[in-house]
């Protein structure tokens, strides 16, 4: 199976909700100040609530949100006979290259099949230019199906989690994996309360993610 660390998966989380409704609509007539609330007038500041949220747990295998333990098991499964293929083109070139210097190697005086020690040559050669080719074209397509099942996954979280800041007053949530911290109280955590929420509301289904495209 590929490994996660092989290709990131980056969630970005840092919602700001504005107070829109404050904001007087574009041409409405703007009342004029008065000289004492220019002077000396305190201005009301809009109340904020602030929490913390770490991004990376999502992908906790245990604890994380179950969507994307299933999705990451999916796209790799997608491209695990990729993968073995690669591993068994891999292996091939290792075996040569150590089959062509035990040649080159060899004492002085060993008789030596020149046209065969060549075509191992040239055979290696063309397996590292398959490698790479080969490679190259699976880190396009894992990429771009990693796109296609993430992506609307991301946008889910997205809006779950506006909502669930909404619903609790929250007006600015920062996202610790994306952010460092100097400090913040552990009661600001939202991390596992969003994440219970979200896997209450959204179980994991065989038809959790998209469909490969044939």
């Amino acid at each position: 199976m590929i490994r996660n660390s092989l290709f990131p998966l980056l969630i970005v989380v840092a919602i700001a909700i504005s107070a829109n409704a404050q904001q007087p609509r574009p041409g409405a007539a703007q009342p004029t100040p008065t000289p004492a609330a220019v002077a000396g007038a305190t201005v009301a500041l809009p109340v904020s609530k602030m929490a913390v949220i770490n991004s990376d747990f999502f992908l906790d295998p245990k604890s994380g949100i179950g969507k994307f333990n299933t999705a990451v098991t999916k796209l790799n499964s997608e491209f695990q006979k990729t993968k073995d293929e690669l591993t068994a083109l891999q292996a091939r070139a290792t075996t040569l290259e150590s089959e062509i210097t035990k040649l080159q190697q060899a004492p002085e005086g060993t008789p030596i099949d020149q046209k065969s020690l060549q075509a191992k040559i040239d055979q290696l050669e063309q397996l590292k230019k398959d490698i790479q080719r080969k490679g190259e074209d699976a880190q396009n397509s894992y990429n771009r199906r990693r796109g296609e099942i993430f992506n609307p996954l991301q946008e889910e979280i997205g809006r779950a989690l506006e909502a669930f800041a909404k619903a609790r007053g929250i007006t600015v949530i920062i996202d610790a994996a994306q952010v460092p911290l100097l400090f913040a109280d552990e009661k600001t955590d939202i991390t596992r309360a969003f994440i219970t929420d979200f896997n209450s509301k959204n179980p994991v289904t065989a038809a959790s993610t998209t469909t490969p495209p044939e």
